[in-house]
């Protein structure tokens, strides 16, 4: 039975999805106005249930420290960096934003969402053994780096993570790169203690609350249709708001289509799913002490590259292998296989139709992944742990992803690796669409909805981010000193491991 309420009264800000990004922008909005009216519309029972649980992501505070993805080889042979020091800028403003809320007292004790992880990579063969220490060579020279360690030697790697030497062929060329200021995060039980502080200041939190519709009202404000569930019954609500944000993954672009904001248009997503091995021998677990990645396959998108981490959970330790990535249609893990069928415009079919035809070995690796045998995906953990046996590991099914189809001039679709901000021109919606780094760099990315959406406030707002983000206007990579300081004193709040010392 569905019964329809009265429209509720109107909100400065309705924030859809109850994740880490609708969190930590709740939590800026109401640091920088805390008279604003603010409500949280979670379709499932319980907040941070899809990507931002802990099980549904590797957990890794993205920085650039091991991810091969974030540099690039370029014609002359030297090593581009620049993505790899953007991401870890951004990764430093979450651990300042992070640092200051646990002084404050709004976050509980450090260990319960980040832990100190050491952060790896790891390559086989003369070329890209070669491009690793050039890339390290590179990297070290910037102070944000200067903790990374480079070896080629299978007894110090073994030092290292004794999983990834052990009954590895000694004629085999490997190399890996080690950082101790890598850390492993649980956004899961980050967002939930930002949604326990959002609700102890007037913040409105509704769960099992699915917005179905919206449309513009005469003012510019936006009314949403709001479908809410409870064990036995269904109710409409119509709940006006000044200014909405989308930051339930793929469900983002299914609101911006309802709203019908042009600037979506062009833009498809490419659902990806994502599986993992858990390690469920404890001596194993007890033996391993990093987050470890690899080389993605040729054409395999950056969530594809093999890592071997371990991870915090709940003050658990636990080790993960994977992602085995397939096909599914699905934007969320509890999302509609007609998700993907769903978001189908006569503006995005072009773009998704020629970006699966110029990306054909992807499709193919995705395809591959989700076929492969027991004895196949047993060989890719063997990459990185030799001694692996299967009987030691159980399947599980992490979260789902959607990676962005972006239309060009022509219709020509391009696949986006990345994080990317839509809004509309007049500032009174926006959404976070795309994949990694995602929640490593929420705060950065939500520093770009606010200066897009509220312009005419960031003069005014700057000094109150700059208590949050003391080096906001600022470049670390640009400024030793100042990266040092920072780094330092936010891994003794956050308990992680200081830089080290040339």
């Amino acid at each position: 039975m569905t019964k329809t309420q009265a429209s509720l009264r109107p909100y400065d800000v309705v924030l859809v999805g109850g994740g880490i990004m609708s969190a930590t922008l709740g939590l800026l909005l109401k640091h920088l106005e805390p008279t604003w009216t603010i409500a949280v519309y979670e379709r499932l029972p319980e907040l941070a249930g899809e990507a931002s649980d802990p099980w549904n992501n590797a957990g890794t505070g993205h920085s650039g420290l091991c991810e091969l993805n974030y540099t690039a080889e370029l014609p002359d042979g030297s090593i581009d960096i620049g993505r790899a020091l953007t991401v870890n800028e951004q990764f430093q403003q979450s651990r300042q934003l992070w640092a200051a809320l646990v002084e404050a007292g709004i976050l509980g004790k450090p260990e319960t969402f980040i832990n100190p992880v050491p952060h790896m990579t790891l390559v086989h063969g003369k070329t890209d053994v070669d491009y690793l220490r050039r890339r390290f060579e590179t990297l070290s020279e910037n102070a944000l780096f200067g903790s990374m360690r480079f070896s080629d030697d299978p007894a110090v790697i073994g030092e290292w993570a004794p999983l990834l030497a052990q009954s590895r062929d000694p004629g085999e060329p490997i190399a890996a790169t080690r950082d101790v200021t890598g850390s492993d995060v649980n956004f899961g039980a980050l967002s939930k203690q930002i949604f326990t502080y959002l609700k102890s200041v007037d913040v409105s939190i509704n769960p099992r609350c699915e917005v179905r519709g919206m449309r513009r009202n005469n003012d510019g404000s936006w009314q949403l249709r709001i479908h809410q569930h409870t064990d036995n019954d269904r109710f409409t609500h119509k709940v006006d708001a000044r200014f909405v944000f989308a930051g339930g993954g793929g469900w983002a672009l299914k609101l911006l289509q309802k709203a019908g904001v042009p600037e979506a248009r062009g833009y498809g997503l490419l659902p990806v799913s994502g599986r993992f091995l858990r390690c469920d021998n404890p001596e194993i677990i007890a033996r391993h002490d990093a987050k470890v990645y690899g080389k993605a396959p040729v054409g395999a998108p950056p969530m594809s590259m093999p890592h071997l981490d371990t991870r915090v959970i709940d003050g658990e330790r636990a080790l993960l292998f994977g992602p085995y990535a397939g096909t599914n249609p699905k934007f969320l893990k509890n999302g509609s296989i007609l998700d993907a069928p769903g978001s189908l415009r006569p503006h995005n079919i072009g773009p998704l139709t020629s970006m699966l035809a110029s990306n054909l070995p992807l499709v193919w690796l995705l395809t591959k992944q989700l076929t492969a045998t027991r004895k196949k995906k047993l060989a890719a953990l063997r990459e990185f742990a030799p001694e692996a046996v299967m009987d030691d590991w159980t399947m599980i099914t992490a979260g789902q992803r959607a990676q962005i189809v972006k239309g060009e001039p022509g219709r020509r679709g391009v696949l986006e690796f990345g994080t990317e901000v839509v809004a509309a021109h007049d500032g009174s919606i926006a959404a976070v669409l795309g994949a990694s780094p995602g929640a490593s760099t929420a705060p950065a990315i939500l520093l770009e909805v606010l200066a897009r959406c509220f312009p005419s406030y960031q003069r005014y707002w700057a000094p109150s981010l700059r208590e949050l983000i003391p080096t906001l206007g600022s470049s670390l990579a640009g400024d030793a000193a100042l990266a040092r300081h920072t780094t330092s004193r936010t891994a003794e709040i956050l308990g992680l491991t200081a830089p080290l010392r040339d």
